[in-house]
């Protein structure tokens, strides 16, 4: 999925990958556990330039009228984790074919031996575009007892039904541009074709599929819809049960809240007062890079 920045994207030089050693403290009494985790090097990327990503204020007006529904913190009907044994949670927000699963399999967010009792884990795959059904689908079939696959949804803030628009001309690059922006470029280099699709609430799925013992890690590469849905979650109770968001962050136009990057800074610092760690990141779609995970030591 591609990322988007107000200036050119930087590009580093090419260097040898370095390992170092990282701390990982899993769980609510947090014992910490040592492990070696690859640091990547910079790496030589550059991506196509793209234009008029600048909304006007009666553009921005239009993407806020397409939410599909507002920001829901709490409700008293969602259910709690009734589960009691404390494990890893990837949460994989934009999971696509499920590289970044992989990912995290192949311990490229920590390793899964440090996870709590004795390196239980639990993986949740949400993906929005219909292509990456089938291979979801596999991930399943191969973990039935630890991974769930939410198919054809797309995460969000709330609950309901979204346009959902394909990127169908990056093939290179796993179509990274799909989007709930009509406006994102590769959308509309695609000739803006959608598909409906239902919407997830972060905020639920963290309150009845997490425990305050787990280990909570969220990757997040949604082409905009961070800025709708981070702002919402700095203000949930749900943030209690995180430890880490690894989040890919693109234009903000891309949101449909109409959220300004200063609403999204404001959430970040909200969200790391509350002792959520966010490394800088992009994501496996994009550039193979690692940081260190500093998950807090308290939930």
């Amino acid at each position: 999925m591609q990322i988007s920045t107000v200036a050119s994207i930087v590009v580093g030089m090419v260097g040898s990958v370095e390992a170092v050693s990282a701390g990982f403290r899993y769980g609510k009494n947090a014992s910490t556990l040592a492990a070696a985790v690859p640091h990547a090097a910079t790496q030589l990327h550059a991506t196509k330039a793209t234009t008029n990503k600048t909304m006007t204020s009666s553009s921005s007006s239009s993407q806020t009228s397409r939410m599909p529904c507002q920001c829901q913190t709490a409700d008293i009907s969602w259910q709690r984790c009734t589960r009691t044994v404390p494990k890893c949670i990837f949460v994989d927000l934009g999971a696509a074919d499920g590289n970044s699963f992989h990912a995290f399999l192949n311990g490229d967010y920590g390793a899964l031996a440090n996870c709590p009792s004795g390196g239980a884990w639990e993986a949740l795959l949400v993906e929005a575009n219909p292509r990456f059904k089938a291979p979801l689908e596999q991930a399943v079939a191969r973990f039935p007892d630890t991974v769930k696959a939410f198919t054809a949804t797309a995460a969000y803030m709330c609950e309901g039904q979204t346009s959902f628009f394909l990127d169908t001309t990056t093939t290179a690059h796993n179509y990274w541009g799909s989007s709930m922006a009509s406006n994102h470029p590769d959308v509309v280099n695609s000739g803006t074709q959608k598909v409906t699709v239902n919407t997830l609430n972060l905020n639920r799925l963290l309150l009845e599929q997490t425990i305050p013992g787990d280990y909570v890690l969220v990757k997040m590469d949604i082409e905009g819809a961070e800025f709708d849905i981070v702002p919402c979650l700095s203000n949930s109770p749900s943030v209690a049960l995180m430890d880490a968001l690894w989040m890919e962050q693109h234009d903000p136009s891309w949101g449909l809240a109409g959220n300004s990057l200063e609403v999204m800074n404001q959430a970040k610092a909200a969200l790391s007062a509350r002792g959520v760690y966010m490394p800088e990141y992009f994501s496996q779609t994009l550039l193979q890079k690692v940081s260190e995970v500093r998950p807090r030591a308290q939930k």
